[in-house]
């Protein structure tokens, strides 16, 4: 007998709440923030039905320290937050990819910096979610647009997080999290929830962060014998503090290449109509989906100009990237900051194609019409 879709009218934030639970996310802690609040709204309602935890912390900083601390104890965790709350959240963010601990961070992106426009979308913290906490570290980020996107990416983050052992960061604009649309709710198949390689065997000789052939080492579920030291410092499989310049180099080298060996798992884009395109814009969130209405408008008009979007943020799906424009004239970069995608973009093109910038920092979202008419101006 087949099941029947599940459809409902959700928000973008709610939908959020709702792919979490599905992933089997049982701990949330998190400080109100707008424009992410309704994620934990969301939490707060849905967690106890399913013998969860929600905890209102005192502030970000706590949010992110009590979300690793409850991945180590063995449960799926995530928190939400916007720009200001982000940018607390940065050390923890390092210490979770250091200590390879699963969790899930959502940001909800508003206009900036600082306090900013908090009612407002903006696109500002493409460059941050890849490189706000210091130091090399691994992280995955995935970037949705649409509702019912973000409820299958919400699970797709915890699934990558467990199989994976990294933090992964949900990034969307303000416009998404708040965007009303039907989408099928129907809970994924229990087979594609993955959970966590937890250790097994050998207790004596277990080590906490072996090299592993899939670069990703088992983890200790507390209360089963095994022993763990867990540091923020850089260590060496034991899991202990070194600075022996072979191991210590190692230690990062394996978090990097983790990522590299599963980029298959990891990397996902969207891409339209790129095959014949004079004009590729690549764009992100709501920006991606007026890109999507203008080349249809262009292509009315019999200019051919198509769409590539990473669904991925990061590690960006450079192979892909460049395969989608190889053909083209040149790239127009459509975001709502002063230029973060298109500095990556730039990078990967090197100059062939050209790379067009269309930006805008206000608060309001870039309209098809501004898309139709940068590509317009691109191609006399």
């Amino acid at each position: 007998m087949l099941a029947i879709a599940k459809r409902k009218n959700v928000q973008g934030n709610e939908a959020c709440a709702l792919g979490a639970i599905a992933a089997g996310c049982r701990f949330f802690a998190g400080y109100p923030i707008t424009p992410s609040s309704e994620v934990a709204e969301g939490m707060a309602r849905e967690l106890f039905a399913v013998g969860g935890v929600f905890v209102q912390m005192e502030d970000e900083i706590a949010s992110m320290g009590a979300i690793v601390g409850a991945s180590m104890g063995g449960k799926k965790s995530m928190t939400a937050t916007s720009g200001p709350g982000f940018s607390l959240k940065q050390e923890n963010l390092g210490y979770a990819a250091m200590t390879e601990t699963p969790c899930v961070v959502v940001n909800v992106m508003r206009g900036g910096p600082s306090t900013g426009m908090p009612t407002r979308p903006g696109q500002g913290d493409i460059m941050q979610a890849r490189w706000g906490t210091h130091g090399d570290h691994p992280i995955i980020v995935l970037s949705p647009a649409s509702v019912g996107e973000i409820y299958s990416e919400t699970v797709r983050a915890f699934n990558l997080s467990e199989a994976l052992r990294v933090p992964v960061v949900l990034l969307y604009d303000e416009t998404i999290g708040h965007l009303m649309e039907t989408i099928d709710l129907t809970p994924p198949p229990p087979e594609t929830i993955v959970e966590r390689k937890w250790a097994k065997g050998d207790k004596d000789g277990f080590l906490p962060y072996a090299e592993t052939d899939d670069l990703v080492p088992e983890m200790a579920r507390p209360g089963d014998g095994y022993r763990v030291h867990t540091t923020g410092l850089t260590h060496d499989e034991r899991g202990f503090p070194t600075q022996v310049p072979e191991k210590a180099s190692r230690a990062v080298e394996r978090l990097l290449e983790k990522l590299d060996h599963h980029a298959e798992l990891i990397e996902s884009y969207e891409e339209i109509d790129c095959g014949d395109a004079d004009v590729v814009i690549t764009a992100i969130g709501i920006t991606a989906r007026a890109a999507r209405r203008a080349i249809k408008n262009l292509r009315a008009k019999g200019i051919k100009a198509g769409v590539f979007r990473p669904i991925t943020l990061w590690p960006f799906p450079e192979a892909a990237f460049s395969k989608a424009v190889e053909g083209a004239k040149s790239v127009l970069v459509a975001e709502m900051n002063a230029g973060q995608l298109a500095t990556e973009i730039e990078r990967i093109c090197g100059g062939e194609p050209g790379v067009v910038r269309l930006n805008r920092i206000g608060g309001e979202v870039i309209t098809p019409a501004q898309i139709e008419k940068s590509v317009e101006e691109v191609l006399k």
